[in-house]
């Protein structure tokens, strides 16, 4: 009876972490699933603002994604007022890199597939080092100046031109 006992505490401690993220998570999402640590994913790094782990089919030999801790929609859904959030995942995305013995910030690709070309909805960017050494398959996924990938400073000019246009 003594063990019955001291899992109950455990659930309700665990329904009431899986609670606390209820605002800025989708249940039903992979990437709030591993940002709240329920994938069992190493988070490189996690705040109130944003995570990053690796990712599990990597293109490069250092492939990251860096993403916002809460829910936030594909490219397509932002708007001028994320410009802020996107440079801070940039930065976040140099500091891993740095983190991880990559210094030349020449040969890195950071980019988000634009929909429909993405498969989890959960904005997320891509950090990949040394773009240099991608195989063929990643040079097609994360290829600069096509339909279905665009790199973190093409995203912000786009933001920013939505604000001027509306």
């Amino acid at each position: 009876m003594a063990a019955v006992e001291d899992t109950q505490p455990t659930q309700a401690d665990i329904s009431k972490t899986s609670s606390a993220p209820a605002e800025g998570y989708e249940k039903k999402c992979i990437f709030c699933k591993i940002v709240n640590n329920e994938m069992g994913t190493e988070l490189l790094h996690c705040d109130e603002e944003i995570s990053c782990f690796r990712d599990i089919k990597p293109g490069a030999p250092h492939h990251y994604l860096v993403v916002p801790t809460k829910h936030v929609g594909n490219c397509k859904s932002l708007s001028k007022e994320h410009v802020p959030l996107v440079k801070r995942m940039v930065e976040t995305g140099k500091e891993i890199l740095q983190k991880n013995s990559v210094t030349d910030l020449s040969d890195v690709r950071f980019g988000f597939h634009w929909p429909p070309f993405c498969s989890v909805t959960h904005l997320h960017l891509h950090v990949l080092a040394p773009a240099s050494e991608m195989g063929f398959i990643s040079r097609l996924f994360y290829r600069l100046n096509s339909y279905w990938f665009v790199t973190a400073d093409q995203l912000i000019e786009l933001l920013n031109a939505k604000g001027q246009t509306d």
